[in-house]
């Protein structure tokens, strides 16, 4: 077979095979994971492009290779793409994920032993930002806040741990927080305290480039972010600041201090996925991420399901499955057996281990993509309710099957990737 000309099909069947039941898993069903979008062609192409093959070290005008004009002019897009789309003075597009980017930010502001205020884990809070487990737990001195009885963020509860413990980086921002933060709230404290303010918005960027979220670019010293999720693009990283006097410590914190060469190819993908963001189409789809979020929360909150805070601002919710004697393994389970994708998620207090939990977390952000709106999504929530409650009742099965064959008739109204 010819290196340069033969296909995946012949080369190597059972990653075709792998791959190409995923596409069919994707067509079939519905993702409801907040952290999973649906990319477009162009991105695909960039992603697969012959970009690939190249290696550099370095910035733009500085790499350690040769050959990188057409390296350096890609990033270069990304980097002023990202600037104008979020109003920012400084962008680094190089981190290959959002955990790469935090870690990057760690290093560029703290060291080993030195305190850190975040939110807890089990209130919302995300693995990278010192979770017990993560590199984030075990270097630094993580002290956390949560959220009061009603599920909201505890700012009173906040501010007094940091008086009190005097962190030299406090994070706002999580994986399963379904509210909008108050970002200025946040900047009185770092500033009383002495704190640089680090803004995770991974899980609503999109709705931020939109001007459908509160932004956190102008308050915070850096802001980290996904290019995934709602903005809709590729798996990756990158770092935001109103600074523009922080770029040499961001950058060098990047590179050479957390990561080598650029994934170029993803980079490229980067690049389209931030030129995408600036049309009238995805703002339109940015609005329509956050609407049915509502909806979906609503319709759940109807049929007296318990969704924490009662609702969200976010394109992700998260469901408290106690009341109805449930864990969030169960349910996903049973729910992805009815072309439901969801995930387990833990709740705040939560008496189960992170294996089992006792909530699902559940996001808009994939069937917006693919054209549903608020008519659908309310579909969905009495979807997710219908089969929660035959789990309560014993007839979980029957009940997976006719939602599955109902999820398979919606569907194929919406189309993706057509083969």
């Amino acid at each position: 077979m010819d290196h340069f000309t033969a296909r995946l099909a012949d080369v190597d069947p059972e990653v075709y095979a792998a791959l190409e039941a995923e596409t069919a898993r994707q067509r079939n069903g519905i993702e409801l994971i907040a952290s999973e979008n649906l990319v477009s062609r162009a991105t695909l192409e960039a992603l697969g492009s012959p970009m690939v093959n190249k290696t550099v070290e370095g910035y733009p005008g500085g790499r350690y290779y040769g050959g990188a004009e057409h390296a350096d002019r890609i990033e270069l897009l990304a980097v002023e793409r990202a600037m104008e789309l979020f109003g920012a003075a400084y962008a680094n597009v190089q981190p290959h994920s959002g955990s790469q980017a935090n870690l990057a930010v760690f290093l560029a502001f703290v060291k080993p032993g030195d305190t850190v205020l975040s939110m807890d884990l089990s209130a919302g809070g995300h693995l990278s930002h010192g979770a017990a487990p993560n590199l984030s737990g075990k270097w630094f001195d993580i002290v956390s806040y949560g959220v009061n009885a009603d599920g909201f963020l505890d700012y009173e509860g906040m501010a007094a741990t940091a008086r009190a413990t005097s962190p030299k980086l406090i994070i706002a921002g999580g994986s399963a927080y379904p509210r909008a933060i108050d970002f200025e709230r946040f900047r009185v404290v770092a500033d009383d305290v002495g704190a640089i303010l680090l803004v995770d918005m991974a899980h609503w960027a999109g709705l931020v480039a939109a001007r459908v979220h509160p932004d956190p670019v102008p308050v915070a010293d850096v802001v980290t972010a996904t290019t995934y999720k709602n903005l809709r693009g590729v798996r990756g990283g990158f770092i935001l600041s109103h600074r523009a006097e922080l770029a040499r410590k961001l950058n060098s914190a990047v590179f050479p201090g957390v990561q080598g060469s650029v994934i170029l190819n993803a980079v490229a993908a980067k690049a389209v996925a931030f030129r995408e963001a600036m049309t009238p189409e995805f703002r339109a789809y940015a609005r329509g991420v956050l609407d049915n979020a509502r909806a979906l929360a609503a319709t759940l909150v109807d049929r007296d399901i318990t969704v924490l805070t009662g609702g969200t601002d976010t394109p992700l919710l998260v469901v408290d499955l106690r009341p109805l004697g449930l864990t969030g393994a169960a349910a996903s389970d049973v729910l992805e057996r009815a072309g439901l994708t969801a995930n387990k998620n833990g709740v705040p207090d939560d008496p189960e281990s992170p294996r089992v939990t006792s909530g699902l977390r559940l996001g808009s952000s994939a069937g917006t993509a693919r054209g549903f709106g608020v008519d659908e999504f309310t579909q969905i929530g009495d979807w997710v309710a219908d089969v929660l409650e035959a789990m309560t009742a014993g007839t979980a099965e029957p009940a997976a099957s006719r939602v599955r064959g109902e999820v398979e008739t919606m569907v194929s109204a919406f189309p993706i990737y057509p083969a």
